[in-house]
C-alpha cells in the first residue's frame, strides 16, 4: 500500500528508498523477476544479485512504500505466537528451526549493513517478555520451559523499566536487534543496483504465469518481464486465488511514536502477554531526544472501524507504564498476515515449479522477509534449503484445523453481507469525509464523499474473489476482511491480493 494514498504517516515514511525508480516502460528479459519491494522482495533480490543473477524488481507504488514502511521493526527471533504454541502444532524440531532461521535473519541484516555500509541504526538488544498482570506469571514459566527445550538463549529475570512492573517476573532473550527499516531498504536497493539489478516503481502487475522453461510477469500497461523464475512478495499474494489465502488472515495493527528523553528507559525490545499484546522499542533521535514506539490493539481487518479508540487505548497504556514520555509525533496502522500455524509461507507457490512466494509474516515481517531472501535464493540456486519444510507454502498442519475453520468463516460472513441492508439508505446522507456502504437496488455500493463534496461510488465487491469491502475511516480506504486487499476512494487497488480496481458504478 502506498503511504501517499493513506492518511497516517509512520515515523519512517519520510525516508525514500529509491525515489528515482521509473515505471517499467518496455518488456525485459532477466534471470529472476521479483514482484514487491518491501523487506521480502528486496532481500530476495539482493541475495540473488550477490550470487550473480540478473534481477528486476517491480512494485505497484514507490519502492519500499508498502507494509515495511508501516512496521515497528522489531528484529526478534522469538515466536510472536509463543514457542509453546509452535511446539504444540509443529513439534520441537521445526520450532528449533524457526528460532535458528529467525536468528540467522538478524545475523544476515547485521552482516549486510556492515558489508554495504548502511547507516540504519542497527544495534543488538535484549528482548523482554513480561506479564500484563500478576495472574499471567504462569505464562512466563511456560514460555521459559518451551524456549529451553529448543535451545533459545533465554533466562528468567525480574523487573522491566515500566511503572508498576519493577518486580514482575520476565524473560530476557539475548541477541535480538533493532534498526530503521527504510534506511536499511535504501541500502539494499543500492546494493541490488550496484550488481546490475533494476528497480521499477509504479508498475502494476496483472499476471504471473509459467511458460515453457520460464515465467512471464505481465503488467496492466501491457509490457512484460520474462525470466527463469518469479518471486511474488506482495504482503498478500496477487498470483493465487485460493491456495494460501485460506490458510492466513489479515489483521490491522496500530502504532504510536512519542518523543522521550534519552536514557529514560534502557534500549531494548519489550512485549507483554496481553492478547492482543503490546510491543515497545526505542528509535534514536537527534540530540538527547529519542522516540518511543508502541504498537498493539490489533483486530481482524475490516471487522472494526474504531481506530480513534484504539489509539487512545494505546496512548493511555503507554502513559501509564512510561509516565515521563513526551509528545506524540506519529500515529499509523499496518497490516499483518497471520497464518494458522505461526510460520510464514515461503517457497514454491503451490502448483508451480518456477514461481515462488513470500507471505504470512505472522507479525514478524522483517525477519520473515530476510528469511525469504536466504531460503528462496537457496531454492532457486541450489534446489534445497534446510528451512524448506518449516515454511513450505503447500503444507497442511493437522493441529491448526480449528484456526483454519474460524479464519475462513470470515469469507462466508462477508458474502452474507450482500443480502443485508446498507449502512445508510442513501448517498445523500454522506457528509464530507465520510464513507459507507449503500444498497442501490440489488447491488451494494462503496460510497465516499470527499472533503470538497465530490462523491465516489464503486462496487462493494473486492476484485480478488468478491468479498464485501468495509470502510476504514482512519486511512480513508476500503478494506477487504477476507484476504487483506485495500482500495483507494477512487477504487484503485492499493494492497494485494487484488490487482484490479473496484468496479465503477
Amino acid at each position: 500500500m502506498n503511504v501517499s494514498e493513506e492518511r497516517t504517516v509512520s515515523l519512517w515514511a519520510v525516508t525514500e528508498v529509491a525515489p528515482d525508480a521509473p515505471p517499467l516502460g518496455q518488456s525485459e528479459q532477466v534471470d529472476v523477476v521479483v514482484v514487491g519491494s518491501g523487506i521480502a522482495g528486496l532481500s530476495v533480490a539482493y541475495e540473488l544479485a550477490v550470487a550473480g543473477q540478473k534481477v528486476a524488481v517491480l512494485d505497484r507504488g514507490r519502492i519500499g512504500s508498502g507494509m515495511t514502511a508501516r512496521t515497528t521493526a522489531h528484529l526478534s527471533s522469538v515466536c510472536d505466537d509463543y514457542f509453546s504454541e509452535l511446539i504444540k502444532l509443529r513439534g520441537e524440531d521445526l520450532a528449533r528451526i524457526f528460532y535458528q532461521s529467525q536468528s540467522a535473519a538478524i545475523d544476515r541484516i547485521q552482516s549486510i549493513q556492515q558489508t554495504e555500509l548502511i547507516a540504519c541504526d542497527f544495534r543488538r538488544l535484549d528482548g523482554f517478555l513480561f506479564p500484563a498482570s500478576g495472574s499471567q506469571e504462569s505464562d512466563i514459566k511456560r514460555e521459559l520451559d518451551a524456549a529451553l527445550k529448543i535451545g533459545v538463549d533465554v533466562e528468567k529475570t525480574r523487573g522491566v523499566p515500566f511503572a508498576g512492573f519493577s518486580d514482575a517476573q520476565a524473560l530476557r532473550y539475548a541477541n535480538q536487534a533493532s534498526f530503521h527499516p527504510l534506511k536499511y531498504l535504501r541500502g539494499l536497493a543500492a546494493g541490488i543496483r550496484a550488481r546490475g539489478g533494476v528497480l521499477y516503481a509504479d508498475t502494476i502487475v496483472e499476471k504471473v504465469e509459467e511458460t515453457d522453461g520460464g515465467v512471464r510477469v505481465t503488467t496492466f500497461s501491457g509490457v512484460s518481464v520474462s525470466a527463469k523464475s518469479a518471486v511474488v512478495a506482495t504482503n498478500s499474494p496477487i498470483n493465487d486465488r485460493v491456495a494460501l489465502h485460506t490458510k492466513q488472515a489479515p489483521y490491522r495493527t496500530y502504532a504510536l511514536s512519542f518523543e522521550i528523553a534519552r536514557d529514560t528507559i534502557p534500549d531494548a525490545l519489550y512485549w507483554d502477554t496481553e492478547d492482543p499484546y503490546h510491543y515497545v522499542r526505542l528509535q534514536p533521535g537527534e540530540g538527547r531526544t529519542d522516540f518511543l514506539i508502541v504498537g498493539g490493539e490489533d483486530h481482524k481487518t475490516g471487522q472494526a472501524d474504531d481506530a480513534g479508540d484504539r489509539f487512545a487505548a494505546l496512548g493511555a497504556w503507554t502513559k501509564r507504564l512510561v509516565p515521563d514520555v513526551g509528545v506524540e509525533t506519529n500515529r499509523w496502522s499496518g497490516q499483518v498476515m497471520e497464518t494458522v500455524d505461526y510460520a510464514g509461507f515461503i517457497g514454491r507457490n503451490p502448483g508451480n515449479s518456477r514461481v515462488f512466494v513470500v507471505t504470512g509474516d505472522s507479525g514478524q515481517g522483517i525477519t520473515h522477509g530476510v528469511v525469504a531472501g536466504l531460503l528462496i535464493s537457496d531454492l532457486i540456486l541450489k534446489e534445497e534449503s534446510p528451512w524448506r519444510e518449516l515454511y513450505e507454502p503447500s503444507r497442511k498442519t493437522a493441529g491448526a484445523i480449528g484456526d483454519y475453520l474460524s479464519e475462513n468463516a470470515t469469507a462466508i460472513k462477508s458474502f452474507a453481507e450482500y443480502i443485508a441492508p446498507g449502512e445508510i439508505d442513501s448517498v445523500d446522507k454522506l457528509r464530507p469525509g465520510e464513507g459507507a456502504i449503500v444498497r442501490e437496488g440489488l447491488t451494494k455500493i462503496a460510497a465516499f464523499r470527499d472533503d470538497d463534496g465530490t462523491l465516489y461510488k464503486r462496487s462493494a465487491a473486492c476484485t480478488h474473489i468478491g468479498c464485501h469491502v468495509h470502510w476504514n475511516s482512519l486511512e480513508r480506504c476500503w478494506d477487504c476482511p477476507c484476504h487483506g486487499s485495500h482500495f483507494a476512494i477512487d477504487g484503485t487497488a492499493l494492497n494485494g491480493p487484488a490487482v484490479s480496481p473496484l468496479a465503477g458504478e
